[in-house]
């Protein structure tokens, strides 16, 4: 019998691993080649994965939300139009996933292996440990105290080997006392007063969390996967990168007039709307060019100088929580061109088809606070990154206008941006610089511009 292995491919550079969240098929189902198989969930995006074979689907090697690294063999397909000896073996078969030694970081020099009982597979929580992660611990000279203290982003919490690796460089800063939790699914108005205490993770640095006083009429609501992976990733931030936002007012007069000018046309022409992220995001990658400085990343003592300008832009998900889709070499597209990577990357964010590739490769990052009506905000880097700038709302404002013939005051188009940025490399010089050279860039917009 002709049998195919399904292996978990490899999602993105950083991707090592992906939960399994659903199967779409189930066993003995016939599925053709290219149609959805599974559903996967990484700590970049979830996604589906369809089938590299067309038959009928005899094992399925990962239960629901078990754990499985990139090249697993997650599903077998025989290929001869039956399902073999599927019938005469259980319904699914779960095999533990295996790590190529190959995957491991190159300062992990022995393999899954060669792991010891001086570290045991369930901490005294009753937290599980995987073997690579017990193998980089073992390597690290990593104590189980340790272990216990590093604030997991995988399933139910498990520390995966990108948790573990990332605690490494900061191990002594890290060390956070893990207390009890105490939790209650709803309180009533006649339930009595309760305290919850929250566990210290790895990046908060020691610092316990407040205790929580529930009153009458509380409830508690768990963050799903992906607004606990946001709120590791923006406590982490403000923990290694000390920020500083500088801000500069911009008269966008002429962009607002231009674009009012040719929207119809542009959308007749193109099929496409064109809305102010492409004008800025221009503007923007002018600026970097400008002053590459700010398009850099930090690794230990380490400035890495970024050659590509890949912006990043937050966007709001259906189900509240950001994202940040990237445009690759942003300083290479024309109006049209950022017009059109905009739209697309915001329309499927909306209908939740992102692609790893799309989230991935992120140099600067762009936020749109104006969306919501705010002027300006205080936006937190998105690490590895090492600025990020805010677009607050465009607002009709009284302004002084200078002339040869006198001042005057006249209604003008304005908007704040704010620009935060990582001080350990971008001084207050650069980042006021940068973003003073992104208001000039809107300001001088030439009104006559053709599309």
């Amino acid at each position: 019998m002709a049998q195919i292995e399904i292996r978990l491919p490899k999602m993105g550079e950083s991707v090592t691993e992906a939960t399994i969240t659903n199967w779409l098929k189930n066993i003995g189902d016939t599925v053709n080649m290219d149609e959805p198989l599974v559903e996967v969930a990484t700590d970049k995006v979830d996604n589906e994965l369809p089938s590299e074979a067309a038959g009928i689907l005899i094992k399925q090697l990962f239960d629901k939300d078990q754990v499985a690294q990139v090249g697993d063999v997650i599903a077998i397909i025989s290929t001869d139009g039956d399902g073999g000896s599927a019938s005469a073996e259980p319904a699914k078969e779960v095999s533990s996933p295996t790590v190529s030694v190959n995957e491991i970081a190159s300062t992990i020099e022995t393999a899954i292996s060669s792991v010891t009982d001086s570290i045991d597979k369930n901490g005294p929580s009753g937290k599980f440990y995987s073997p690579l992660v017990r193998s980089i611990a073992e390597k690290e000279n990593i104590s189980m105290s340790e272990l216990e203290s590093i604030k997991g982003t995988g399933q139910d919490g498990r520390v995966t080997k990108t948790d573990i690796l990332s605690f490494i460089p900061n191990r002594s800063a890290n060390m956070a006392t893990p207390v009890e939790v105490e939790t209650t699914q709803s309180v009533a108005a006649t339930t009595p007063t309760k305290t919850i205490t929250q566990l210290g993770g790895g990046t908060t640095s020691g610092i316990k969390e407040p205790v929580i006083t529930l009153f009458p009429g509380d409830e508690i609501q768990e963050m799903d996967r992906m607004r606990k992976l946001i709120a590791d990733h923006m406590v982490m931030s403000v923990h290694v990168s000390p920020h500083v936002t500088s801000y500069v007012e911009a008269d966008v007069t002429n962009i607002v007039n231009w674009r009012n000018k040719v929207k119809k046309e542009f959308e007749k022409r193109e099929g496409e709307s064109l809305t102010f992220t492409p004008i800025f995001m221009e503007a923007i990658a002018k600026a970097i060019k400008d002053f590459p400085g700010v398009n850099v990343s930090v690794s230990g003592t380490n400035i890495i100088l970024r050659k590509d300008i890949n912006l990043g832009m937050a966007t709001a998900l259906p189900s509240g929580n950001l994202i940040v889709p990237v445009i690759k070499n942003a300083d290479r597209l024309n109006l049209t061109g950022l017009a059109k990577g905009v739209n697309e990357l915001a329309n499927k964010a909306r209908n939740n088809k992102l692609n790893p590739e799309d989230i991935q490769g992120g140099t600067y990052t762009v936020t749109n606070v104006g969306t919501f009506g705010n002027v300006m905000g205080t936006p937190i880097i998105n690490q590895p990154q090492a600025a990020i700038l805010a677009l607050g709302a465009i607002r009709k404002v009284p302004a002084v206008i200078e002339t040869p013939d006198g001042d005057f005051i006249g209604i003008r188009q304005k908007m704040f941006l704010s620009h935060s940025y990582d001080h350990r490399v971008i001084d207050g010089a650069l980042g006021g610089k940068f973003v003073k050279r992104v208001a000039d860039y809107l300001e001088q917009f030439d009104v006559n511009r053709e599309l």
